[in-house]
């Protein structure tokens, strides 16, 4: 990896730094898995420039992300997730891999142009490139069948994003939309 220029990342340049939002809207399953449990939430997004990676002929910028969510109110976080954010200049396309610490492990991606301010993200089970993992029990439990997001920079200050996770709950026979939507404002440096 090599020291290099925000303009270097595409469409992720102006996402690298520290956001915080105060009004985000969880829908997820409740207790009963046949209800809606619906969550307001606070977050804190650190997406910190690690430079080029180089893999053979491939070139990718990254920033490397950590996220915490707590429900308004509470001072216990209820999600948390790790991974990257990567940009492909040369397919032109935007990645992003995670893990959530309750075993699943997503890599979505979409093609993007290099001055887009708005793009989505995809990954679906069983897809050899932009896919997902899950440990045993959420595979019998809550499948994750597919993941879809959409992103949109307002300005340098401000971005939004909107997330379906789709789940296979074992018992129900319709898809549940696990959304989250929120937006996130800089956290001015000191």
């Amino acid at each position: 990896m090599e020291n290099s220029n925000l303009l270097d990342y595409g469409p992720l340049a102006l996402l690298a730094g520290i956001w915080e939002g105060q009004t985000g809207e969880d829908l997820a399953p409740d207790d009963s898995r046949v209800g809606v449990e619906k969550n307001n939430y606070r977050e804190r997004l650190v997406l910190h420039p690690i430079g080029r990676i180089d893999n053979h002929d491939q070139k990718l910028y990254g920033l490397r992300y950590s996220t915490m969510a707590w429900r308004i109110g509470e001072k216990d976080s209820f999600h948390e997730e790790v991974g990257y954010w990567l940009w492909d200049s040369q397919r032109q396309i935007v990645m992003r891999s995670f893990i959530v610490p309750r075993g699943v492990t997503v890599l979505a991606g979409g093609l993007v142009e290099p001055s887009a301010l708005s793009f989505s993200l995809s990954a679906s089970l069983g897809s050899p490139t932009f896919g997902i993992c899950s440990n045993p029990f959420l595979d019998q439990e809550f499948k994750t069948i597919k993941y879809e997001l959409h992103l949109t920079i307002h300005d340098e200050n401000s971005f939004s994003y909107d997330e379906d996770t789709h789940l296979s709950i074992k018992g129900m026979s319709e898809i549940f939309h696990h959304t989250d939507k929120h937006q996130l404002f800089r956290v001015p440096s000191s």
